[in-house]
């Protein structure tokens, strides 16, 4: 759940009582059909967090969600190395990265732009920026085994950091994301899902604000596949939080005693 080695990672799959009965159909001529990993359709991997974990940065975590492997620094409040005009609000910074055996494919690691990008959309809604005025926040994501769904885990990642060095937000940041896969929708996809879905959707969200701060849509969806989409998604991502929430009392209450 938290931080304690050989912790149990903590599951955390949306209520029964939000989805739907659907017939476990992948395409029309395969009716026997199951996730390579042998999870239900909408059931998410098992969760694992870990603060603390790199001594040098003012807050840190590590997540790990199956063979997705994650570990995010923050650094700052610090005064920005870029010559800026005055601002009553603090700036944010965020950079997602790969090893060179992050992937399957060696020697490939490299700066990710567009994560970069989609992490610093998710986590700007939920800083209270004007809590650090004319300073900057640095937060450097590096993605030490892409497992599948690897932005999710890096955003809630994040966040978790964030709180870690005590940056003020209105609340935790989680994200997850379902992929279609036929006529099914399958919850925190690992790459092979990922490789050859129809399209995704991913939510990222503050749980107890009942907020939104990214949803990002790709390929073609109905209405209906859309709304059970965002149900499955929202829901996940309230479970997810209070498994983030537990972390961050129980390094609290490590460092009490």
């Amino acid at each position: 759940m938290a931080g304690k080695a050989g912790a149990t990672p903590t599951t955390y799959s949306p209520s029964p009582s939000t989805l739907k009965t659907k017939s476990l159909i992948f395409k029309a001529n395969d009716v026997d059909w199951v996730r390579p990993d042998g999870r239900g359709f909408h059931q998410c991997r098992p969760a694992f967090f870990r603060t603390g974990a790199v001594n040098a940065a003012s807050g840190s975590a590590y997540a790990e969600f199956g063979n997705t492997k994650v570990i995010v620094s923050v650094f700052g409040p610090r005064e920005s190395k870029k010559a800026m005009m005055y601002s009553d609000v603090g700036r944010l910074n965020c950079n997602v990265s790969y090893t060179t055996f992050a992937t399957p494919v060696r020697g490939q690691g490299s700066d990710h732009k567009e994560f970069s990008s989609m992490l610093h959309k998710s986590l700007e809604g939920a800083i209270i920026l004007e809590s650090f005025p004319k300073t900057t926040v640095d937060v450097f994501a590096l993605v030490l085994e892409s497992g599948g769904s690897d932005l999710p885990v890096v955003i809630s990642c994040a966040s978790l950091a964030l709180a870690d060095a005590g940056i003020m937000m209105y609340d935790l940041v989680a994200s997850v994301s379902v992929s279609c896969l036929g006529r099914n929708l399958v919850i925190d996809p690992i790459l092979e899902e990922e490789s050859c879905q129809d399209g995704s959707l991913m939510i990222t969200s503050m749980p107890s604000r009942y907020e939104v701060t990214q949803l990002t849509v790709t390929g073609e969806w109905s209405t209906p596949k859309i709304n059970e989409g965002v149900q499955l998604c929202l829901d996940a991502c309230s479970k997810l939080a209070k498994i983030m929430r537990s972390c961050l009392k129980e390094a609290a209450t490590a460092l009490e005693e």
